[in-house]
């Protein structure tokens, strides 16, 4: 009979620990918020939401501030956590936190996923036309293959 040694951290044995879910401010991204807030709230889990800094080639935002417009972004969108959450206190205990990772969308949530060590990955269906072509967020999450991923409509 072989001894089994827990090495560290351990994936899905007694549900998820740290929902991650990707906002962008877009209305899908919001209710995959709130989706997420509820299955964290009924699972006892962290919240974690995430939101992904562009980042632009130099030169190519032609002299625009980008970094401070994408840094607004993430700002406003912090407060707008912030005001849901205070509105539900008391109703509604759900521990979250908000992060912001720099890089495209994709590639952000990977390295947040990782980073904060996620259960479960859950972000919004994609409001623009061209990814059906060339594959959304979503899917190329879901194809990574690396944890189970619920897409809001």
């Amino acid at each position: 009979m072989t001894e089994h040694v827990n090495t560290g951290f351990e994936r899905g044995t007694d549900g998820p620990k740290v929902i991650l879910a990707g906002v962008d401010g877009s209305e899908s991204s919001l209710r995959a918020a709130a989706y997420a807030a509820g299955l964290a709230r009924r699972q006892h889990a962290l919240l974690a939401l995430v939101y992904v800094q562009p980042v632009m080639p130099a030169g190519a935002s032609l002299g625009a501030p980008v970094a401070d417009t994408t840094g607004e972004i993430a700002e406003g969108l912090a407060a707008e956590i912030r005001d849901a959450a205070e509105r539900v206190k008391g109703v509604y205990e759900v521990r979250w936190q908000f992060h912001t990772f720099r890089g495209d969308p994709y590639a952000g949530l990977v390295s947040a996923a990782d980073e904060l060590k996620a259960d479960a990955v859950v972000v919004g269906a994609s409001e623009q036309a061209g990814h059906r072509i060339i594959g959304s967020v979503a899917v190329r999450l879901v194809k990574a293959g690396r944890w189970p991923v619920t897409v809001v409509p």
